[in-house]
């Protein structure tokens, strides 16, 4: 059974008093919990360029990087050319051609005060939705044209995320385990098994973490670290994420100025959600899941023959797993204990196999 609610906001209460988020942390969280996508938002939420660049950072782009600054910009004007000639879109100046690419960001996060400032800012969110999947689809376009492997890129997220659980360690994090583990060969192929659309590009978690802190008011925390130095929250995977653990509507009481989430209305509130649930877990299973487009620097090794235009880095498909120490005991017994996880994924194998019966969507 669940602790009592009671009980569960008094420990809340304490742990808000220590930890303050942003509104734009506060929307970084809610994306996770509810595996929606920024190209649905109308709204940003930076107030200060140097919030922009510890995003940018976690891109692996670093404006003081001469390379990574054309980069930047070559991103942005592929984005303003669609926008112009497929949708006809007129641009002022200022969002035309830019001193700094970074301030269309805060453009993006006004809040509107007239029709003009308005559609300039709607004008400065659709240019970096376009950002953001040019950015995307050239990251898979230069991962094709170089030679590292698939081996090597897993090995070079699980190195900088397992280095990540140090640093979230050493910042003070109530963390009892930071672990992560690779599919076998004999689970990825379990998994196309009783997958609906059994291709290879359907197996998202090859590459997995599990975060266990000590309490379960510790993991609105714990998220907040992760999105503010290890991965960029906008690359979240749409539709794979899986919440029964966090309330939603505890996130609001860790805003830095509450009186935020009047002004600026949330985007997003996603209640709990089950798009990403995995259907072989127990009845009683809590955990909170999501699946993040890693970025990855390829060393500059492989790189000879490529255009730098294209960059320098490429993304992988990692998963998070987020729950307590209580739950992850409680997750272990019963029904939902992983033995009893394998017999009913063993059991599905075998009747489709056997039978040819379609595992359910």
């Amino acid at each position: 059974m669940r602790r009592d609610v009671l009980e569960l906001d008094t420990a809340l209460s304490r742990v808000v008093r220590e930890t303050r988020l942003s509104l734009a942390e506060v929307e970084a969280i809610r994306l996770l919990l509810a595996g929606g996508s920024v190209v649905d938002w109308i709204q940003l939420a930076f107030r200060r360029i140097e919030e922009v660049d510890r995003f940018l950072a976690r891109q692996l782009i670093s404006t003081s990087d001469p390379i990574d600054a054309d980069r930047l910009r070559y991103v942005y004007n592929e984005a303003v050319s669609y926008l112009e000639e497929y949708l006809h879109t007129r641009f002022p100046p200022e969002l035309r051609d830019p001193e700094d690419v970074r301030e269309v960001f805060l453009v993006a996060s006004r809040v509107p005060g007239g029709l003009k400032m308005r559609r300039k800012q709607l004008q400065a969110c659709m240019v970096l939705k376009l950002m953001h999947v040019i950015h995307h689809m050239e990251a898979a376009d230069l991962r094709f044209q170089t030679a590292i492997s698939e081996a090597q890129l897993l090995e070079l997220a699980y190195r900088r995320i397992m280095e990540g659980g140090r640093e979230m360690r050493a910042a003070g994090l109530p963390v009892v385990s930071f672990y992560g583990s690779r599919k076998t060969r004999t689970s990825v192929i379990t998994k196309l098994l009783v997958k609906r659309e059994n291709i290879a590009a359907t197996v998202f978690d090859k590459l997995r973490f599990r975060i266990v802190v000590e309490e379960q008011t510790d993991l609105i925390p714990a998220t907040q670290w992760l999105v503010n130095n290890l991965f960029p929250f906008n690359y979240v995977i749409p539709g794979q994420s899986h919440n029964n653990l966090i309330r939603p509507e505890d996130l609001v009481r860790f805003l830095h100025d509450p009186d935020m989430a009047q002004v600026d209305v949330p985007q997003h509130l996603p209640g709990h959600t089950e798009s990403g649930k995995n259907e072989f877990s127990g009845a009683t299973y809590r955990a909170f899941n999501f699946i993040v487009d890693f970025p990855i620097r390829i060393p500059d090794s492989y790189l000879s023959g490529t255009s730098l235009e294209m960059g320098r880095v490429v993304f992988v498909m990692v998963e998070f797993q987020l729950v307590d120490a209580w739950t992850a005991r409680r997750n272990e017994a019963g029904e939902n204990a992983h033995h009893e996880y394998k017999r009913r994924q063993r059991q599905v194998v075998n009747k489709r196999l056997m039978r040819g019966t379609v595992p359910k969507d």
